[in-house]
């Protein structure tokens, strides 16, 4: 139904944002799905999530993959971070367009200083905080968010620091409004993102490849197991995967550890070539051939 960004700087009451939007949403009638996705979701630490920019960028990496899954039109997904960076909310804006749904942004615009002593408060109560060179340094980062963006809009703010955060606040109840007024033709002030062809394409491909890739490789996985056990541990002659399927060339016993760490390997590095090349095969036939290529010139040179 919808996808929620929320914005702000660190220590800025975006969490209680994040729950007092959830709340005001679980009032209305009917009663939407709700989700949030936050770094606690994951037992993420903030200190150690932003401790550099690798950590920074695998966190990013986790929170966006859970949110590509989550999303669907019958749910409103709320994203409770920091989301700081312009390139990321238009990342996340990109997941909502090609899932056909609601978007918005919720700022929790607070002045530095009031971050900083909230900070402070926080670790003094033993609350999750953060330390002090890496609060600096998302501070100094930070991107504001701008409604004339088409991922920053449409743009609610909130001004904890002066305003507190109410589900009776005009941002508050405006987002609960847009997020879950029902859209008809002439609805002009509710927008529904629409993906577009070559996302929908691209999207189906891959969904397409990576399931008959998964598939294809578990059942030559379970056929070379099944031969193995009728042969009782003598020697195998090939295993066979029927017409228009190489054979499998192995005379040795090969343990199932093993054949699980070369399917791993095998959509590994297939993923890997289709960020460069042509995407992986979508027909079970076709990731059947590469697989038993693969296996033969593996266990081949073993």
């Amino acid at each position: 139904m919808a996808l929620v960004v929320i914005c702000g700087q660190p220590c800025s009451g975006k969490s209680t944002a994040a729950a007092c939007l959830s709340e005001a949403l679980r009032q209305t009638e009917p009663e939407p799905s709700v989700r949030t996705i936050d770094e606690t979701s994951f037992h993420l630490s903030r200190n150690q999530s932003y401790a550099n920019m690798t950590e920074e960028k695998n966190l990013r990496g986790v929170l966006r993959s859970e949110v590509d899954r989550s999303l669907s039109k019958d749910s409103i997904v709320i994203v409770d971070s920091l989301n700081s960076i312009k390139g990321y909310r238009y990342e996340l804006w990109c997941l909502a367009r090609a899932a056909g749904i609601r978007y918005c942004v919720v700022h929790c615009d607070v002045d530095e200083q009031s971050c900083r002593t909230w900070n402070v408060e926080r670790c003094e109560r033993e609350e999750p905080s953060y330390d002090d060179n890496i609060f600096e340094d998302l501070v100094r980062r930070f991107e504001r968010p701008d409604s004339k963006n088409r991922w920053d809009s449409p743009l609610f703010e909130l001004w904890p620091a002066k305003e507190g955060i109410d589900k009776s606040s005009t941002a508050m109840v405006d987002a609960v409004t847009y997020l879950t007024k029902k859209v008809d033709s002439k609805t002009r002030d509710v927008k529904i993102l629409q993906p577009t062809i070559a996302t929908q394409s691209a999207r189906g491909s891959e969904a397409n490849s990576l399931y008959e890739m998964d598939r294809a490789t578990q059942e030559i996985t379970n056929a070379i197991v099944e031969a193995q056990s009728r042969a009782l541990g003598g020697p195998l002659n090939g295993v066979s995967l029927g017409p228009g399927i190489p054979t499998i060339d192995i005379s040795r016993s090969v343990s199932l550890p093993e054949l699980r760490r070369l399917r791993r390997t095998f959509i590994k590095l297939a993923g890997q070539t289709s960020l460069s090349g042509p995407p992986p095969p979508s027909d079970a036939d076709s990731a059947k051939r590469m697989f038993v290529d693969y296996l033969n010139r593996e266990l081949g040179s073993g």
